[in-house]
């Protein structure tokens, strides 16, 4: 009768590189979403025009800030773990989404810089002579906010939406979403820039949902399932771990 050792019964398979690589990328994406909360946090420091002679609060604004700070990062980060994979069906244009994201980021950090400049006013004691540099930096913000995360997640679908709908390494509905949502993002992000539309409106929600749908599914998609089999990653060739003197036959 055979018996298993123990130690071979538990032996794990090592994680092939490509499952490692989505893993990542699938991560990074569901981190981006940490943000949400700043619609709340950063209210009285986007809302109060007198925020600076105000009482505050800080530590919302601090908190809003640090998340903010999070999705910056793991936006590069997203770029970063899938550009050695998705390169191999387009480098260029692969390479623009490295450069779109790491632009969404510098957008993002220099949006969370404008309202930590408010909170620096307040706790200094400005006054009342700061409240149009206070209202400034938080117009400021405003923007960064427009142009950083909403006209940029637009960009990015287009970008990494193109490279994984012709590569089939997801299935392709999920860069279809982000492929229509696209433009409607787009459309909307325009006419909040002429100033016929605003980011709070039905309109930016309804816009935004398809783009919000497609990181969130595409992050779930490649923690849960990986990459698809793909041509462009026939050949790379799974981890697989050295024997060790106690698998090979004596």
């Amino acid at each position: 009768m055979t018996s298993i050792r123990p130690e071979a019964a538990t032996k794990r398979v090592p994680m092939d590189p490509l499952r490692k690589t989505a893993l990542a990328a699938g991560v990074l994406y569901l981190i981006t979403f940490v943000s949400i909360p700043t619609l709340t946090l950063y209210r009285a420091v986007r809302t109060d025009s007198n925020y600076i002679t105000g009482p505050g609060p800080d530590t919302a604004t601090l908190w809003g800030g640090a998340l903010e700070m999070i999705v910056a990062l793991a936006c590069i980060g997203t770029a970063v773990a899938l550009y050695p994979v998705v390169k191999k069906q387009n480098e260029a244009v692969a390479l623009g989404f490295v450069g779109a994201r790491v632009l969404e980021a510098a957008v993002i950090v220099t949006g969370v810089v404008c309202l930590l400049s408010v909170v620096t006013l307040r706790q200094a004691g400005a006054g009342a002579s700061a409240l149009p540099t206070g209202q400034a930096l938080a117009a400021m913000y405003g923007w960064t906010f427009l142009l950083g995360q909403t006209l940029m997640p637009a960009m990015n679908a287009l970008l990494l939406g193109s490279l994984l709908y012709r590569s089939r390494l997801v299935p392709r509905v999920l860069p279809l979403l982000g492929l229509v949502g696209a433009p409607l993002l787009l459309a909307s992000t325009a006419a909040t820039y002429f100033g016929i539309n605003n980011t709070l409106s039905v309109w930016s929600l309804i816009a935004t949902a398809p783009i919000a749908l497609w990181e969130f599914s595409l992050g779930v998609w490649l923690i849960v399932k990986g990459f698809s089999p793909s041509p462009i990653t026939n050949g790379t060739t799974p981890a697989v771990a050295a024997p060790t003197p106690r698998d090979v036959p004596a």
